[in-house]
């Protein structure tokens, strides 16, 4: 029986990399880090670095450069990855630019292997292997010498059982290039500019031995440097059990009369869409509904779109987050990717074991994306939806509408399929009067109340009032007192398919 070889996986230190990689990198693989200028290269190469490095296992950086390593770390230095007490004991930075320009290959090999051979480091960088390439073609050798280099680096860096990455500028899969062929791993780094935007993008071209994540991930570069954001990946419940106990159960909404219409409350594990126009109390309700699983011992999670949680209008929400019953995912970054939301909820959704997630709202949601991810909205939500139903927890989302009374709908994106619930919120005109009316349109699988029920907001939140049953054309924003012998009929429906 043959014994299987394991091939030790490094944790990059970079949060969501892993998770692309299928693990991490392989131990001792010779890796390209590419991309056009600007896209952070040279940062994701030092903040693998840092994670890795120790002192029984130092790094060295090789800066082929025109410039001297002391400028590119007096940037580097400003990320919180960046740890000034290693330098000189975990990392060596070696600067081959007289090296490199000189166009003699064997010169620049041969002072990496001294460099190698007197340290023994366990991370190699060389940056930029752009500089390298340059300085062999103006040197008018043959082409494969460029190709025996990489060779032969790639080779002495493996027996000498060190990781590897060359960090070179603007390669692409049409290039001919001998280091797509020699290298183990290969990431690939790019941007687009859209209106005012910048979008940045990373692919696994290549990553040999390992299942990775295909497709292209967005990622960010903040204060702490790179997060990147793999498509989620959640443990779905596991028995079809398991989601009936979970759906047996009622959430309750914090506001009184609502959940006699919902059937007793909102399912375990359903998605609910509160449509409505602005003004419309859509925010107090989601207030209340994390404030009542609060009550329950619950906690939860909102991302806000909205306006921020602090404000006054939202004081329940803010002193809710203060105590840290309810995590908050921060919506003021500029160019959102659907993959970073769906990212920053799960991790909060794991680190308060919370049961309820509010999205406040779909419409600003939209307007807090990147151009390019707008596009492609409708789909991005169904994915949104599933990832949050596949963990069980129960989720409240708000829609802005425009109120017209020619028609009735639920959503701007034809997404209402999607939830699994519906509450409807509307204005009416009663005696040059406005007044608010709400009713329950959908719950998946459960029977619920069929009334147009007026509520009014005061301090202390939603309040349900009485069915109108003296008036008729509600939906249709001016209705018309009934006939006196015209009687009533209101009742429960029957369970929604």
């Amino acid at each position: 029986m043959k014994t299987k070889v394991v091939i030790k996986r490094l944790s990059t230190g970079v949060p969501g990399l892993d998770e692309i990689l299928g693990g991490g990198l392989p131990e001792f693989s010779f890796n390209l880090i590419a991309g056009p200028p600007g896209c952070g290269k040279t940062t994701l190469a030092h903040q693998i670095m840092f994670s890795l490095a120790t002192p029984e296992r130092p790094a060295i950086y090789f800066t082929v450069l025109g410039e001297p390593p002391l400028k590119m770390l007096r940037y580097q230095q400003q990320f919180d990855f960046f740890n000034s007490d290693a330098l000189g004991r975990s990392v060596r930075f070696v600067n081959l630019s007289d090296d490199a320009m000189s166009g003699d290959l064997d010169r620049v090999l041969k002072r990496i292997v001294d460099e190698v051979t007197a340290h023994g480091p366990a991370i190699v960088v060389v940056d930029s292997f752009r500089s390298v390439a340059l300085a062999s073609e103006g040197d008018g050798k043959p082409s494969n010498s460029l190709q025996q280099f990489v060779q032969q680096l790639g080779m002495l860096m493996t027996s000498w059982e060190a990781t590897t990455f060359l960090v070179g500028e603007c390669f692409t899969q049409a290039d001919a290039n001998p280091v797509f062929t020699v290298c183990d791993g290969l990431i690939s780094l790019q941007q687009s500019v859209q209106r005012n935007s910048m979008v940045r993008k990373l692919e696994i071209l290549k990553c040999r031995g390992q299942p990775t994540r295909p497709g292209l991930h967005t990622f960010r570069i903040g204060g702490s440097g790179i997060e990147v954001f793999p498509p989620p990946s959640v443990a779905h419940l596991s028995s079809t059990s398991e989601r009936a106990a979970l759906s047996d159960s009622r959430a309750l909404m914090g506001v009184a009369g609502l959940d006699d219409m919902l059937g007793g409350g909102l399912p375990r594990g359903y998605s609910l869409l509160v449509a409505g126009p602005s003004g419309s109390g859509k925010s107090i309700l989601a207030a209340a509904f994390l404030a009542e699983g609060a009550r329950g011992g619950e906690t939860s999670v909102i991302a806000a779109f909205e306006q921020h949680p602090n404000r006054s209008r939202s004081r329940i929400v803010a002193e809710l987050i203060a105590s840290g019953k309810v995590g908050l995912v921060e919506s003021r970054v500029a160019d959102l990717s659907i993959d970073e939301v769906v990212y920053l909820l799960m991790r909060e959704i794991r680190r308060l074991g919370a049961t309820r997630v509010v999205i406040d709202s779909l419409s600003g949601f939209e307007l807090a994306l990147a151009p390019t991810f707008r596009e492609d909205f409708r789909e991005s939500l169904s994915n949104l939806v599933t990832s949050l139903a596949g963990v069980g927890v129960t989720v409240l989302m708000t829609s802005e509408l425009e109120d017209r009374y020619t028609d009735l709908r639920f959503s701007p994106y034809g997404t209402a399929f999607m939830t699994d619930a519906i509450i409807v919120q509307r204005y009416i005109e009663v005696d040059s009067r406005l007044r608010r009316v709400m009713a329950v349109v959908k719950v998946r699988a459960s029977a619920h109340s069929d009334q147009l029920r007026e509520f009014s907001i005061d301090s202390d939140g939603i309040q349900i009032g009485r069915t109108i049953i003296d008036q008729e054309g509600l939906l249709g924003g001016r209705p018309t007192r009934k006939p006196a012998e015209q009687a009533p009929v209101t009742g429960p429906v029957k369970p929604d398919g």
